[in-house]
């Protein structure tokens, strides 16, 4: 019955919205793929750990210089042009990605396919906004989450696991077997544009929006900036505290419990699986307490996890207090964003979410050659126990500042209420 109630939910919501959810699942999927093995792809080459911390702060710096300009330009000439945009120019790179083996051309590389991923990360949550109705969005934005959590368990899965069968079956090295594997993952996120271009976009007055320079910036009504700095602040306690430890969770495990490809992708896969599962369930969480104590309860319910997973020497341990920490802490993530749209203005929800990822980008940005200078100087075990411990203090931090933000105050109050209030 629960599944029927889902598919009704599915088939009200209008064309460009089930499209969306189309091109998430070929892009996750690819991206599921290529990202659960290009760590080992560098190393294979025989680069030290400092260059992947390297590659995922330039990425992430990519992402954190163009996403408000980003934010701002789809708001002057639309979602749809955007997202194909950012479909086309990322797949070439992760392509570019897959093949060159010279530092500086990964690097370059991933400096511009941050850039265009940033495209597609700043448009999707403001095109299923302006898409649905507000009664929809909680529902909509956690199945949104939820379909980008499993494509990704698709493609976890199957990135460990053709690598292996490449390696062991195919009998080809260890970088052909990656390789192979990233150029895959990086055709099955290529194949994501043809849906895109079967939606439409509809304009102010019936007319495509016209864009110059002169207009390119934001106009903020009364209150409006104050409350898109709170939801950035937040999210940029999270991002720092992400970035020390999740680019890495393979290396995590192969580090620290010698496991397998397969088995890392497995472990990596059912992280989102559970994940999309608790995004389904985040909804009825939001009925019984709000939306404001939901995010707080489940991002402090899963710090606990956090440490058992920083601290373990047993792999079984490890990977349930991964799988439990990444559902709780990420169910909260569509219920922010359904906050965030509530709260924002029509004019500045591009703005709003490219502001809210920028930061988030920041943090991945400047943390990540933090986190592998831990590990090679504090060795496998205490290198991550020290990043996933200062992890856990800034969750706490973000957690308590958005609990005296937004307490007292419900979703139903009126936009003034909502201003007063941040």
């Amino acid at each position: 019955m629960k599944n029927i109630n889902i598919l009704q939910n599915f088939k009200s919501y209008n064309y460009n919205v089930r499209q969306l959810f189309v091109v998430n699942i070929l892009t996750q999927i690819g991206l599921g793929v290529f990202m659960v093995v290009y760590n080992f792809y560098i190393r294979e080459l025989g680069f030290a750990e400092t260059v992947n911390g390297k590659v995922i702060a330039m990425s992430s710096l990519a992402a954190a210089l163009i996403l408000i300009p980003a934010g701002v330009l789809s708001d002057k000439i639309g979602r749809r042009k955007m997202m194909i945009y950012g479909v086309v120019v990322s797949s070439l790179f992760m392509f570019l990605r897959s093949i060159f083996a010279a530092e500086s051309l990964l690097l370059i590389s991933a400096f511009i396919g941050g850039i265009a991923m940033a495209f597609i990360q700043v448009t999707a949550i403001p095109w299923l906004a302006e898409n649905s109705t507000k009664e929809q969005r909680v529902k909509l934005f956690s199945y949104h989450f939820a379909v980008m959590m499993g494509a990704n368990v698709i493609g976890n899965l199957l990135g460990g696991t053709m690598t292996d069968l490449f390696l062991h079956v195919g009998q080809l090295n260890e970088v052909w077997s990656i390789r192979l594997t990233l150029l895959l993952g990086s055709l099955v996120f290529a194949l994501g544009i043809f849906p895109l271009l079967k939606t439409t976009e509809s304009f102010k007055n019936g007319e495509p929006i016209s864009f110059s320079l002169h207009n390119f910036k934001p106009n903020f009504p009364p209150g409006q900036l104050k409350i898109i700095l709170i939801f950035a602040f937040a999210s940029i306690l999270i991002g720092f505290g992400s970035g020390l430890v999740i680019p890495y969770l393979n290396l995590y495990f192969a580090d620290r419990f010698q496991t397998s490809n397969s088995t890392i992708g497995i472990v990596l896969s059912l992280g989102q699986a559970v994940t999309a599962v608790a995004m389904i369930i985040g909804p009825a969480v939001v009925r019984k307490v709000g939306e404001m104590r939901a995010v707080v309860i489940l991002q402090l319910l899963s710090l606990p996890f956090m440490l058992v997973t920083a601290f373990t020497q047993s792999f079984l341990l490890a990977a349930l207090g991964f799988l439990f920490r990444q559902a709780l802490m990420n169910a909260a993530n569509p219920i922010i964003s359904s906050m965030m749209m509530d709260k924002v203005d029509n004019s500045l929800k591009g703005f709003a979410n490219s502001m809210n990822q920028m930061v988030f980008s920041l943090g991945w940005a400047s943390m990540g050659p933090v986190s592998m200078t831990i590990v090679l100087i504090y060795g496998e075990y205490w290198g991550y126990s020290i990043v996933f411990s200062i992890t856990a203090v800034l969750y706490l931090t973000s957690s308590i500042f958005f609990y005296f933000m937004f307490r007292g105050k419900s979703t139903a109050n009126s936009q003034k209420s909502l201003v007063k209030t941040s």
